[in-house]
């Protein structure tokens, strides 16, 4: 294989891609297979192999470095092919060809500095590894090369894409861009930088709408199925993670269709190099965002470029590619086949490259030449360690170690300890996996003079503890679509108020936005769920908000309430009234009738009756909710224990006529005030025991509404508040059985079929009240409890009273005894 070639003590082998394109030969095992094949000169991997050559020599004149002991170099080319790659590694592994074969032990390579595409490296990593052969890389970035338990010699001056993934990942992440496109070459690099990539993008949310894979050797039908991808795709965002030589066959379709408004996010492998960033690429990558290693400008570098001649060595490899590529003619006696068409003329020998403007020989932004560069130092600064024992600048020693006893498992050794700060202050060292820190800068395209240049506009560095730091110059940005940041979202989010539905079959980034349900909001916008209200709370109706819900009760200022404090307010009018007139004409026939105190203890325990129910009105607090119900039991029990008492008079009164009957006399004033007081004691003590045991309390119910509160008073105890109904229910059943039976006593004023009616009416009432009372919701629970007290303690009002007040006051003529007594007189 043709090779650049220099002998020294101490040899180094370099395997770069000076050819980009493997032109692959079917073998047809009838004649011996002829030799590898490559095509398209590349002067960016030529250049590569130049920087070592140019380290390799700024080392042998350095006195410090490896003092008396010089480096030799032999450097194949790897066409960009893994194939290749792997018989340059073996070649590179057995003996020299350049060497006679008289000359005694010619010397072996002791590391190698391979290579730049990902799956190249681990082809050598993988068959020089068991040979503990160390292998520095300047290019490959996969991830998997950092399996030390497969690759323990295996290191490299460029970072994993493992902190490249990161990096792509925060600054997708720092433009908000949810929706993305990917494209990889079919390699390792590509594969294993898009899935450390969507590994990092899945922890943010972050959603590829589609991978497409091209390379270099694909046919063109599978390039434009890849450009139909984009076509047909909504994303607006596109990572492109795959090699120079594998994107700009894509690149040149892109363009051609016309294929704009795509923002074009770039790996390292490609951002910078030279053949894609023409005015003509930049038609559709222009403001390309991308990382790239640390630029470095090296001095004396472009004088030892410009130096190149392949009239110095005629034989020397590459240089005709070189010279007829840089200069535009065939060199003089040019023997040797050419990877290129050959130029249409000869070359005068008078051809220099002095005066040559080509981007070769711009040096001021060198970024994997760098990584050459410093690999070769790496190199130099083990083996100094190794063969003098102690770091370059110490005191002048003796080598502790024969030259000739140098094996490649002691350089691997030395190379994971080395640890220097080279003459642009940049430290060199290596982790346990043998990469380097990680550093990008980032890059970005834009048009300036009608050239394509490389801005840097931030940095991105990783820290021990896995953290990153991520500064962007955010304003200087060219963008695809100006100076807007482009958006790249396959939904659009949420407003406040909804919530993200995730779309069945789709990726998490797909999603419908729906409202929140009641009782929940969503007070940000892209929401996942929504947060539900607090009790007292519910929703406004953006649903963004938790607003207090309405308190609701029976107010005196609501249209219900005014009407049932008026109503009760004339019953208690109309029961002092009552009772002013029965007062008035106590010594009136009809009056003596009706038993005159029990006619007032009733008239002034219904004013009670009729009071109760402005306690219901209102606020609910602690007092009222226990006195609602308390006084509303005693009074009625009050209330029924004097018609009782009057009930129980009248029968007396009639069985007194019979003769021999004393029973009259036997229930005079005393017994019918021991009886109203006794039934009433009994309810009192039924109230005492409930306010001491569970008392009624103020309470909040959800239930009728989510809008509102409802302030009622919660009875406590359900049993006792039965029991106090149950009490009143059982005096009312009593009074409407004895008034039943005495209906038809002879009297012109039997009392006995006012206080039947007044019972029918009361018991209809309350029988009614209870499924109205359970039924009924909200404050309408109280106002069907104040109906009932109003209706029984009117029913009671105006069928016991009205007949005696109509005698009085509008037929005073049958006020008298004889009218009164009229029908029991005939009976006689």
């Amino acid at each position: 294989m043709p090779s650049l070639f220099k002998q020294g003590d101490v040899m180094i082998g370099g395997i770069f891609p000076v050819f980009s394109k493997d032109i692959s030969s079917i073998s047809t095992y009838e004649s011996k297979p002829p030799g590898a094949k490559c095509a398209a000169f590349d002067l960016r991997g030529f250049r590569w192999a130049q920087v070592m050559i140019f380290a390799i020599e700024e080392i042998n004149k350095d006195p410090a470095l490896l003092p008396n002991i010089s480096l030799g170099y032999r450097i194949l080319n790897s066409c960009a092919s893994p194939t290749n790659t792997l018989r340059a590694a073996l070649t590179l592994a057995s003996r020299p060809e350049e060497i006679e074969l008289t000359s005694p032990c010619p010397p072996a390579v002791s590391a190698l500095i391979a290579e730049a595409g990902s799956s190249q490296s681990l082809a050598v990593a993988g068959t020089l590894g068991p040979f503990q052969v160390p292998i520095v890389s300047y290019f490959s970035t996969c991830a998997c090369l950092s399996d030390r338990a497969k690759y323990p010699t295996f290191f490299r001056t460029i970072p994993s894409d493992y902190f490249q993934a990161k990096a792509l990942a925060a600054l997708v992440k720092r433009f908000g861009w949810q929706w993305i496109g990917a494209i990889q070459s079919d390699n390792d690099y590509g594969r294993n930088g898009i899935l450390a990539f969507t590994e990092e993008v899945k922890k943010l949310g972050i959603c590829i709408a589609f991978v497409g894979t091209v390379l270099r050797t694909y046919t063109m039908d599978k390039i434009l199925d890849v450009v139909e991808m984009i076509k047909q795709s909504t994303v607006k965002v596109i990572l492109a993670f795959l090699p120079e030589g594998d994107i700009y066959p894509l690149m040149k379709e892109v363009v051609r269709q016309n294929i704009t408004g795509i923002q074009w996010i770039a790996s390292e492998a490609w951002i910078t190099a030279a053949r894609p960033s023409t005015p003509e690429i930049y038609q559709a990558f222009g403001g390309a965002l991308g990382f790239v290693v640390q630029k470095m400008a090296i001095p004396n570098l472009k004088q030892f470029l410009r130096d190149i001649s392949p009239y110095t060595d005629p034989n020397a490899a590459f240089m005709r590619d070189f010279w007829e590529i840089m200069v535009g003619c065939r060199p003089v006696s040019s023997e040797e086949h050419t990877g290129t068409e050959a130029a249409n003329k000869i070359c005068t020998g008078n051809e220099t490259l002095m005066n040559s403007n080509d981007v070769f020989f711009n040096v001021t932004q060198l970024r994997v030449s760098y990584n050459v560069y410093k690999a070769v130092y790496a190199i130099a600064h083990a083996l100094h360690q190794l063969v003098f024992c102690q770091p370059v600048g110490g005191k002048p020693v003796r080598p502790c170690l024969n030259i000739s006893e140098i094996r490649p498992k002691q350089i691997t050794d030395h190379l994971q300890r080395v640890n220097f700060r080279n003459q642009f202050g940049d430290n060199v060292f290596f982790d346990a996996n043998g990469d380097p820190p990680a550093s990008y800068d980032i890059i970005n395209w834009q048009l300036i003079d009608g050239k394509v240049q490389h801005v840097t506009l931030g940095h991105f560095a990783s820290a021990v503890n896995g953290d990153y730091k991520l500064s962007i110059q955010e304003g200087e940005i060219m963008w695809r679509t100006g100076k807007m940041v482009p958006t790249s979202v396959c939904s659009n989010v949420c407003p406040v108020g909804t919530r993200k539905a995730q779309i069945k079959g789709k990726p998490t980034c797909c999603f419908d936005c729906i409202t929140c349900a009641d009782g929940t909001i969503a007070n940000s916008t892209g929401a996942a769920d929504c947060t539900p209200c607090q009790q007292e709370y519910w929703p406004n109706e953006r649903k963004d908000e938790c607003i207090p819900k309405t308190i609701e009760f029976l107010t005196y200022h609501e249209p219900m309430g005014i009407a049932l404090t008026a109503v009760s307010l004339l019953g208690a009018s109309l029961s002092l009234a009552t009772m002013m007139v029965f007062i008035r004409n106590r010594e009136t026939p009809v009056i003596k009738a009706s038993n005159s105190e029990l006619s007032c203890f009733l008239l002034f325990s219904l004013f009670l009756c009729f009071l109760c129910p402005l306690t219901f009105i209102g606020r609910p607090t602690v007092w009222t909710c226990m006195l609602r119900h308390t006084a509303f039991g005693v009074t009625f029990a009050l209330c029924i224990s004097c018609v009782l008492g009057k009930t129980i008079v009248v029968v007396t009164a009639f069985k007194a006529t019979v003769p021999g009957n004393k029973v009259a006399g036997k229930f005079g004033p005393v017994q019918q005030r021991i009886i109203v007081c006794s039934c009433t004691l009994i309810q009192i003590m039924i109230c005492v025991l409930w306010l001491k045991l569970n008392p009624p309390f103020p309470d909040m119910v959800f239930k009728y509404s989510n809008t509102k509160i409802v302030l009622e008073c919660n009875t406590g105890s359900e049993a006792a508040f039965y029991a106090v109904l149950g009490y009143i229910g059982i005096l009312a059943i009593i009074c409407l059985v004895l008034a039943f039976l005495a209906r038809k006593l002879p009297d012109n004023f039997n009392e006995a079929k006012f206080i039947t009616f007044s019972m029918l009416i009361f018991c209809a009432v309350w029988i009614t009240f209870i499924p109205a009372y359970v039924s009924s919701p909200g404050k309408f629970t109280v106002a069907v409890e104040i109906f009932a007290i109003l209706s029984s303690a009117f029913g009671s009002l105006l069928s016991i009273f009205t007949p005696k007040c109509y005698i009085i006051l509008i037929k005073p003529e049958k006020n008298t005894k004889k009218h009164v007594m009229g029908n029991m007189n005939k009976n006689m």
